[in-house]
């Protein structure tokens, strides 16, 4: 696109595509010489006002001379960005170079003059915010620092632009012109804005597609079955409160209407706007119709064809297409291979998927990746005698299919502020963008609990059609950093649904303290036992006997309520013989009324074979409110879900009287263990709560030489692209951030080993190195306290005798360190998770277990403290069977010297610190291990983009 004589290829790495603040998207790209009839229109679409602000002149168009200076860069000291829309701009950002007296310049010169122009119809839609965090992120790749801007004091839109993004400025005053001049480093302030825009665009993004005021269905047959009339007519059923057209390209030219819904034979034929299309036609002649949309102005689309990237090759290059086209024309995607949308608003009433039934009208955000899991969970939510009714229903349900746009991020905004979402579930096959969702979980759980299942744990690749980063950690590790960001990790869609259910009615527990009280000895110990597997501090059980009355139960739940020492009740009954359903309902009401009572601690029933009282706890009471129409009469229960069985869903009580007081819903199990588990992750989800409100800060520590570390971490990496250090560059790295390594000398012969041991001082130990015996005790090819040169002299001719020649065995001699536990800290960069700190006992058992705790880079004082104490074999360090304790606080200050040297040097790809002996006082690094690499690209801390597929 560009000219021989240009200085620079074509970036096509700054091609990006943005979301802007009403939820369109825009194209940015360079601008190059064959866009000068796009400039010359464009130009022409803009005011003279905003020509004026623009060149402090009237301009009314541009010479010859202009079109070729803002067409020709050399994308170095000149460059100039577009934001296109169907590949027309809607505005242009441009830098030029300039000295200290601000003429042209070439580097070393590192500061710029950069100007903008937005067309007049797309102002106010956030593109000149977008287009300042691209155009400074190149600036920052051709080592410009600086941005200056000169604007008319008038131009008040441009000088909010530069103001609000968050960056180091100054401002002046001269010959009427406003001069700011701002460094381009990200700042806390510039990221905190960028995030927060990030947020209100993808959230408005996928609210337009949740809460549209018409809706186009396109494939929709004129007799009933088939998907896109299947569709219509869920739409049609839930009493969709906007707009409504069926279109197909094969209905008669004078067809007008299919079942009173408007038809149309294309979305072109449609005189109205409308906001969403869900597209039911073969993957052949969905193009087709995304144009036809792009062209009417469609805001996004649900795309429920199938035949793309789970098809294979041929597909995945299909869909990558569909997505290349969809940004085109600025609309967002749900799917391919999607099951649909659901809003159950009443303000919306939103059926645009293939469920037949919307679920009740509720609290719970659902997303899931996976249609046929999509359809389980609905369905689990939407019965009645095992699901949820009364307010405790589903808010909005997102099911993505190949998720080749809208994601699980882009769901995790809208639900954030969503006044109607209080708990969101997700079923996740894949995570795009780890970081990302790892930053996004974090601030929802702050506000909301957010529970997840991850699926396709271990097939060691996405499932077909999910484009995902490709991540070197384990599940486990994956698992661990999504807890420490606050999210419920379950393993089933049984544990989403209970957890979920537990959360979106009741309170949080305010601790471990469980009381249990029912009419059955042996389900009451059951459910003790099993809190006391979940980690749970049960209270021992109180036994009611089974002739306890609704009465008897009342009051066993008030005093256990009002109990200080309790933090949460588990109710446990059983039928009694000849039990009728009004003693069921009289043993709901019983308990609702005593929880009521005492409405900040939660209450979970456990029942079994108990007739009608399942239906009373998940059944409004008589002063309820009754479900809406949109919900429809409940499914009857499949043979697999039938009353008994451990594996149907939970249930709910709703409260008497739940609309006027808001009085809270009891939720009841088949199984003591399902309920304790949900309320075990419950009381997790409450500590981390309470923990998030106070993270602890990040250390500063006077004796850390981060410039010095730089220069070494520079002259090394100059050598090459990747290299593992030697043991003398590893020693002096570490030091620079106060970690010492004890010294270790090589030992070629056993004269060699003599020497070593004499310089040393003994007792010394003696190690072989080798690869295959290295941090391996268990194996013999270590001797530890060897008094003197006899003793060394033939502990080194048993390991040669044992292992083969000291050039195979590499040994070294050590000085001993003082006595104590061995850990291993390590610190990585994951290309998808980002830097990793883990911590664990030094040992082959613990790595068989997978008793390695993790935390994200940096840690805070708080972190660090928490990942010493979240092992399983953590006891040892706090002196276990009478062992003495040791040093856990020099231990924490070296996990927090590790992670800032990772965070400060994204060079530092990999640290291995094992052996770390830690004793009583102090403790001791004894081997260490430090890899370099050019830092992977940090996407999080660059300009907002949509991902590329």
């Amino acid at each position: 696109m560009q000219t021989a004589s240009d200085r620079h290829e074509y970036p096509a790495h700054w091609e990006a595509d943005v979301v802007l603040r009403d939820g369109g998207t825009a194209r940015v790209r360079p601008i190059t010489v064959d866009d000068a009839e796009r400039l010359v229109s464009f130009y022409e679409q803009v005011s003279d006002e905003s020509k004026y602000y623009r060149f402090f002149a009237p301009y009314p168009r541009l010479s010859a001379k202009d079109v070729h200076r803002f067409t020709h860069h050399d994308f170095v000291d000149r460059v100039g960005l577009a934001a296109t829309i169907g590949g027309e701009f809607i505005a242009t950002v441009r830098y030029d170079r300039i000295n200290a007296v601000g003429l042209s310049a070439s580097a070393p010169a590192d500061e710029a003059e950069v100007a903008f122009l937005v067309q007049d119809a797309h102002q106010g839609r956030g593109v000149a915010s977008a287009l300042l965090e691209h155009i400074a992120a190149v600036a920052r790749e051709r080592d410009i620092r600086r941005f200056a801007a000169e604007v008319l004091p008038a131009n008040s839109k441009m000088i909010k632009v530069f103001t609000d993004a968050g960056y180091t400025q100054k401002r002046s005053f001269e010959d009427g012109v406003v001069r700011l001049e701002f460094d381009l480093e990200p700042t806390d302030r510039s990221l905190a804005v960028q995030r927060a825009r990030e947020q209100r665009a993808e959230a408005r993004s996928v609210q337009r597609l949740l809460a549209p005021g018409a809706v186009a269905v396109i494939g929709a047959g004129r007799t009933p079955g088939g998907v896109g009339r299947s569709i219509l007519d869920n739409l049609r059923d839930a009493g969709f409160t906007g707009r409504l057209y069926a279109v197909n390209r094969a209905f008669p030219e004078d067809l007008k209407h299919l079942d009173d819904v408007p038809a149309h034979r294309s979305v072109l034929d449609i005189a109205e706007p409308v906001d969403l299309a869900v597209v039911a036609v073969p993957a052949a002649h969905v193009p087709e119709a995304v144009t036809e949309c792009g062209e009417h102005g469609v805001q996004g689309l649900v795309v429920v064809s199938a035949g793309y990237a789970e098809s294979g090759p041929e597909g995945r290059e299909r869909q990558r297409e569909l997505v290349r086209q969809v940004r085109t024309y600025g609309m967002r995607l749900i799917g391919p291979n999607a099951f649909g949308v659901i809003n159950t608003s009443p303000e919306v009433r939103l059926n645009a998927s293939l469920a037949p039934e919307a679920p009740r009208p509720g609290r719970i955000g659902l997303y899931a990746q996976s249609g046929a899991i999509g359809i389980a969970l609905l369905s689990r939510l939407h019965r009645r005698g095992g699901g949820v009714t009364g307010d405790t229903g589903v808010s909005t349900f997102v099911s993505s299919g190949n998720r080749a746009d809208v994601s699980g991020n882009d769901v995790l905004q809208y639900w954030y502020d969503d006044p109607d979402t209080d708990v969101a579930l997700m079923y996740l096959e894949s995570i795009g963008n780890p970081r990302k969702f790892t930053r996004l979980a974090r601030r929802t759980a702050a506000a909301k609990p957010l529970v997840v299942v991850q699926g396709a744990r271990h097939g060691g690749a996405a499932p077909q059609g999910h484009a995902v980063r490709a991540t070197r950690l384990p599940h486990a590790t994956v698992s661990a950093l999504l807890r420490q960001a606050g999210v419920i990790r379950v393993d089933t869609i049984t544990e989403l649904v209970d957890a979920g259910l537990l959360l979106a009615r009741q309170p949080l527990p305010s601790g471990p303290r469980v009381a249990i009280l029912g009419n059955s000895e042996s389900l009451g110990l059951l459910t003790y036992d099993a809190c006391l597997a979940e980690g749970l501090r049960p209270l021992p059980p109180s036994d009611l006997t089974t002739a306890a009355s609704a009465e008897d139960f009342h009051g066993a739940l008030a005093r256990a309520l009002a109990d200080d020492g309790c933090d949460a009740v588990v109710v446990t009954a059983i039928p009694a013989v000849g039990e009728t359903s009004a003693a069921d309902q009289a043993l709901a009401e019983a308990l609702r009324s005593a929880a009521a009572a005492a409405p900040a601690k939660p209450v979970l029933v456990v029942h079994v074979e108990l007739g009608g009282l399942a239906e009373a706890l998940s059944a409004a009471a008589s002063t309820a409110p009754q479900p809406t129409d949109m919900a429809g009469p409940p499914p009857p229960l499949p043979a697999s879900f039938e009353r008994g069985d451990p594996h149907r869903p939970a249930e709910r009580l709703p409260a008497a009287a739940e609309a006027p007081d808001g009085a809270r819903l009891i939720p009841a199990y088949p199984a003591a263990e399902r309920a304790v588990r949900a309320l075990a992750e419950a009381v997790k989800y409450a500590q981390w709560r309470r923990d998030a409100a106070d993270p602890g800060k990040v250390p500063e520590y006077d004796d850390i030489d981060q410039k010095g570390a730089a220069e070494l971490i520079d002259r090394l990496l100059a050598s090459g692209q990747g290299l593992t250090l030697g043991t003398d560059e590893t020693c002096a790295l570490l030091s620079g951030y106060g970690i010492g390594v004890r010294k270790a000398l090589a030992a070629p012969t056993p004269d060699a080993a003599a020497e070593a041991a004499r310089a040393i001082g003994y007792p010394v130990a003696l190690k072989a190195t080798a690869p295959h015996l290295r941090h391996r005790a268990d194996l013999g090819g270590v001797r530890l306290d060897l008094a003197d040169e006899e003793q060394l002299r033939r502990a080194y001719a048993e390991l040669t005798e044992m292992f083969g020649k000291p050039e195979e065995l590499r040994p070294v001699v050590q000085g001993m360190a003082p006595r104590g536990v061995d850990t291993v800290v390590r610190a990585v960069i994951d290309p998808a998770a980002g830097a990793v700190l883990s911590f664990g006992l030094a040992g082959a058992a613990s790595q068989l277990l997978g008793d390695i705790a993790h935390r994200l880079i940096p840690v805070t004082d708080r972190e660090a403290t928490s990942l010493v104490r979240s092992i399983r074999t953590a006891p040892l360090l706090f002196g276990w069977r009478g062992s003495a304790p040791v040093d856990t606080p020099a231990l924490e200050e070296l996990m927090l010297r590790v992670s800032r040297l990772v965070d400060d040097h994204p060079e530092v790809v990999a640290v291995t610190l094992e052996p770390v002996v830690v004793a009583q006082h102090g403790l001791s690094v004894l081997g260490a291990t430090v890899r370099l690499a050019p830092p992977p690209v940090r996407d999080d801390l660059g300009p907002r983009t949509l991902p590329v597929y």
